[in-house]
């Protein structure tokens, strides 16, 4: 039996990085992204979220790709919340995603990282932050239109 451990940062924000991740909604649509991930063998170590995007820390399974992982989440989670209509508009997932490896020495580091997400964008806004992962990481911001 093949052993792998891939660790992924995940971070993606709502369509137009709307304000729609309510009280109300977030902890019902985090429950519901760890349940259903778990029925498609999608190990989430730890996620979070504010109103505007998420981070989740996700093992891969050996048969899974960084890009399908992503959209089977947020394709289902979408569908979900817009079902449930815990919310007064539609809801959706930005097209875009960053994901990142976490070696095993900075799994720790990304944890508390999601954890304190609240804290966090009390200082910085999700675009101050996700510009600066995409410099942090060598990504040319012509990519990202």
């Amino acid at each position: 039996m093949p052993y792998t451990k891939i660790m992924i940062h995940f971070i993606w924000a709502t369509k137009n990085r709307s304000p729609i991740i309510t009280a109300e909604l977030k902890p019902l649509l985090l429950a519901h992204i760890k349940e259903n991930s778990l029925k498609k063998e999608i190990y989430i170590d730890c996620l979070n979220c504010v109103e505007d995007h998420i981070h989740l820390l996700i093992s891969l399974g050996r048969e899974q790709t960084v890009a399908k992982t992503a959209m089977l989440i947020k394709g289902e989670s979408s569908f979900w919340v817009n079902k449930q209509k815990i919310i007064d508009q539609k809801f959706e997932w930005q097209d875009e995603y960053i994901g990142l490896s976490v070696s095993e020495s900075a799994i720790g580091n990304v944890r508390r990282y999601i954890a304190n997400q609240e804290e966090h964008h009390r200082k910085k806004t999700f675009m101050q932050e996700y510009n600066e992962f995409l410099k942090a990481h060598g990504f040319s911001q012509e990519n990202f239109g």
